[in-house]
């Protein structure tokens, strides 16, 4: 591009119009890409962190891979714990004992997930001690049969730390009147709060020892569990193990869990970038309307540089330039404008809640109180590329109209 292209489109852009309606509409142009560029941003963050902090309490109890047998059961379980904890990626590994029961405390009864672990190993592996709102983690001992509960189903029992509570499991026993459940009282020795309802509504922690022999499961364990250094490498390290594990045994990783809710958000995320895409989209079509009343506001100065040796391609270029900087100028104060509302959303919306007297998130009804933002780089250059891509876009068609004005058509009335 010539210099004096570039010169003269910035003159353009920067002199004062007869007519105030075009420069009202640049300006209308330039909010319109502002404001759909940070909103992009904006939005893209939210669901960032709205993903990161949901994933973060769903591992905080499921682990990141698991390890189970065909039948349910790993009889000879301590070889292939040790051969999970022995790889290098795996941070921590601990058996486990799956199965399901009904809790009952005076005229309450709810139905539970219970969940047989060894209480350091456990620890280790999800940091259960740091959830416990109630009692201690590690009273759970073998053969007192201890119970530690979800703050939700402890409250849905009427449950406190020293209560009894009954277990009543389907695993029953033949007797002479047929089949009946197995009954066992529990101490509740803890209550804890993960934060998701699966867990804080219906999962109940026993000792390893209490399980087995609540299930009837002998030295067995339902499979072994495992957290990782980074857990975006979990379903390769799950492959690296099943050729090392017996072969009755597979390995399974939390992307395979949680795959139907992973894929929603990712379909979300893309359909919000996509709708919030058309402000920008509108806001292109007012670059063209700019540029289209520019160009028959400028039919005298077109044909002056057409007769001075200007070829069709230099007065395209001309009317380019005033169109892409109209992009550039809104396109800057958009990711600005919403880098900074991202980087202090936790700032700007307590303010706004607090000046209102209204609250967005009730933790009544939401587990996630707060709006949380995850800022991606890779996010920015993306809006920002898709922006810069259709304000450029936007001043193909009125810079070629520009190109084809005839000089002797455009001076005949002058």
């Amino acid at each position: 591009m010539r210099p004096y292209e570039l010169l003269i489109g910035l003159r353009y852009t920067r002199a004062k119009r007869r007519n105030h309606f075009i420069s009202f509409i640049s300006l209308i142009s330039m909010l319109g890409i502002a404001l759909g560029v940070a909103a992009l941003i904006i939005v893209l963050s939210v669901m960032n962190g709205f993903q990161k902090e949901i994933r973060a309490r769903i591992l905080g109890v499921t682990p990141h891979l698991q390890v189970s047998g065909d039948s349910g059961q790993i009889v000879d379980w301590q070889p292939v714990l040790d051969t999970v904890a022995k790889h290098p990626e795996v941070r921590a590994a601990a058996p486990y004992v799956n199965g399901q029961g009904m809790l009952s405390l005076n005229e309450s009864v709810q139905g539970v997930m219970v969940r047989g672990i060894l209480p350091d190993a456990e620890n280790r592996l999800a940091r259960m001690g740091e959830k416990m709102k109630a009692g201690s983690f590690a009273d759970l001992r073998p053969g007192e049969f201890g119970v530690v509960l979800g703050i939700d189903l402890a409250r849905a029992l009427g449950a406190r730390v020293g209560d009894t509570v009954l277990l009543i499991t389907p695993q029953g026993q033949i007797t002479p009147a047929g089949m009946l459940p197995r009954l066992k009282q529990f101490h509740v020795t803890g209550v804890f709060e993960i934060g998701m309802a699966p867990y804080d509504n219906a999962l109940a922690l026993i000792h390893l020892n209490d399980a087995q022999k609540l299930f009837r499961m002998g030295d067995a364990v339902s499979g072994i569990s495992g957290n990782l250094l980074d857990l975006d490498r979990a379903p390769q390290v799950a492959v690296e193990l099943e050729t090392q594990l017996p072969p009755n045994t597979y390995a399974s990783d939390w992307t395979r869990q949680n795959a139907n809710y992973f894929s929603v958000v990712a379909m979300e995320k893309k359909m919000m970038f996509i709708i919030l895409s058309l402000i920008v989209l509108v806001a292109a079509f007012n670059i063209v309307s700019t540029l289209v009343m520019a160009v028959t506001d400028k039919q005298a100065d077109i044909a002056i540089l057409r007769t001075l040796g200007a070829s069709p391609a230099s007065i395209m270029k001309i009317f380019m330039v005033q169109g892409v900087l109209i992009g550039v100028i809104g396109l800057g104060l958009g990711v600005a404008g919403g880098v900074v509302i991202a980087l202090n959303i936790g700032i700007i919306v307590p303010f706004i809640e607090h000046l209102f007297g209204v609250q967005f998130l009730s933790k009544e009804f939401y587990y996630i109180s707060e709006l949380p933002s995850d800022l991606h780089s890779a996010d920015v250059i993306v809006v920002a590329s898709m922006s810069f891509f259709i304000s450029l876009l936007a001043t193909l068609y009125p810079s070629w109209r520009a190109a084809k004005v005839q000089p002797a058509e455009a001076l005949r009335y002058e």
